[in-house]
């Protein structure tokens, strides 16, 4: 097969549904053609950047490479419909991801430090406790579908307790979330046109909560990340109401939906690899190594893209100004030069080198936040799970934006008490 006929699988959402073909292709591609330029049918073209220390160059040099216009990569008829609505910016609304430059320094600054580890050392009564609650509820049947039941709904009561969201308004809020994130197989059938009057729906409806959280401490503030937002000031001027939005948006959705598919991603992978998994147990000095392998192994951001803005070489292929580049993370944490034995799952893996936070000034914010989930969940899973074991058949999410199990039925028994 000619690495051309493979651009038609670079772009497919199925291509992340099955794990073993995408790893395949990608290996290939670092092989053979590690910056390849991808021409898909219906899709602009762009080039795939595949190994690591070509993804971290590109991240590096982030005035060389910008966030905007896109941050995923559309087909055409969405790229057209999108820039038709957007007046030629690409974006709906503006969120941490599409900014670049001193604007995003300064927006990013306004919660940088409250991200911090020592910060986040406050929060750890708060972190188990929702991971306890997670387990009372698996307690409560011996099995259950855990990408469905448990690994959404972990992160998303964290990080919607952050903010001060009131309980009774978190299940309304996953729905949401996971309705704006909801991979294409999963949308509602219709247009470009039909999905994104959906989508706007839907943020309608998200932000009403957010619209009415704000006014709440706007009036009584309290201690929390929402107050903080709604209290910040930028060049000596609050929030605007978009602004606003547009940091609760990314501090909901990637504040939830990653973490799920790395815990998800991450305890099949320990059930696949059964020697790792007692070995855990044994040795649970290893969970800060351990999830580290998880993040690695299951990288759930699939791709963000970038847009060179002058003529450059990246490995001697030739970038044009204006062109796209796909910074392909899945593949940069399995890169042969750097992962001589990256098949391998292994949870005492160090120095650990793995790109699922992305790298430089663009690297996840909330990344220590998600590490204390991750170690907290499996801490409180070892405690107190035995005997787990898959009870059917596990499927993956047909997505090239974010994805990990769709599906991960679980049997299982509770230590004793």
């Amino acid at each position: 097969m000619l690495l051309a006929e493979l651009d038609d699988e670079i772009v497919s959402h199925r291509l992340f549904a099955d794990e073993t073909r995408a790893r395949a292709v990608f290996a290939r591609l670092r092989a053979e053609d590690p910056v390849h330029l991808t021409q898909a049918k219906g899709y602009p073209p762009f080039w795939a950047v595949t190994k690591l220390a070509d993804v971290t160059e590109v991240e590096r040099q982030n005035e060389r490479f910008l966030n905007a216009p896109l941050v995923f990569l559309l087909d055409s008829e969405e790229y057209a419909q999108r820039m038709k609505d957007t007046n030629g910016t690409g974006q709906y609304l503006r969120t941490l991801v599409n900014m670049d430059g001193a604007e995003h320094r300064a927006m990013r600054g306004l919660t940088q430090a409250w991200f911090m580890p020592h910060n986040l050392k406050r929060l750890d009564e708060l972190v188990r406790s929702r991971a306890t609650e997670m387990l009372d509820l698996m307690a409560l049947t011996g099995q259950c579908d855990f990408a469905q039941a448990i690994a959404p709904w972990y992160p998303l009561r964290v990080v919607m307790s952050l903010l001060g969201m009131p309980e009774e308004r978190h299940p309304d809020l996953l729905r949401l979330t996971q309705q704006l994130l909801a991979p294409r197989e999963d949308q509602p059938q219709g247009d470009s046109a039909d999905l994104e009057r959906t989508k706007k729906k839907l943020f309608g409806e998200f932000a009403a909560h957010f619209h009415a959280l704000i006014a709440e401490r706007r009036a009584e503030p309290r201690d929390d990340l929402a107050t903080l937002l709604v209290q910040a000031e930028v060049d000596g001027r609050p929030l605007g109401p978009m602004e606003l939005l547009g940091y609760f948006l990314i501090v909901s959705t990637a504040g939830h939906d990653t973490t799920a598919s790395s815990l998800a991603g991450g305890l099949l992978a320990l059930l696949q690899h059964p020697e790792q998994l007692a070995r855990l147990r044994r040795e649970p000095q290893l969970l800060g190594s351990a999830v580290e392998e998880i993040l690695r192994w299951t990288s759930p951001v699939r791709h963000f893209m970038r847009t060179a803005q002058e003529d450059c070489l990246l490995r001697g292929r030739q970038i044009r100004k204006g062109d796209y580049l796909m910074m392909c993370y899945p593949s940069a944490s399995f890169d042969e030069e750097v992962f001589p034995d990256g098949h391998l799952f292994r949870i005492d893996r160090t120095p650990n080198r793995q790109l699922a936070f992305g790298f430089g000034v663009h690297a996840c914010l909330g990344q220590h936040l998600a590490r204390m989930e991750l170690k907290a969940f499996l801490a409180e899973f070892l405690a107190r799970v035995q005997d787990v074991r898959i009870d059917g058949p596990v499927t993956l999410v047909a997505s090239n934006q974010v994805s990990g199990p769709k599906h991960l039925p679980l049997r299982y028994t509770m230590a004793a008490t």
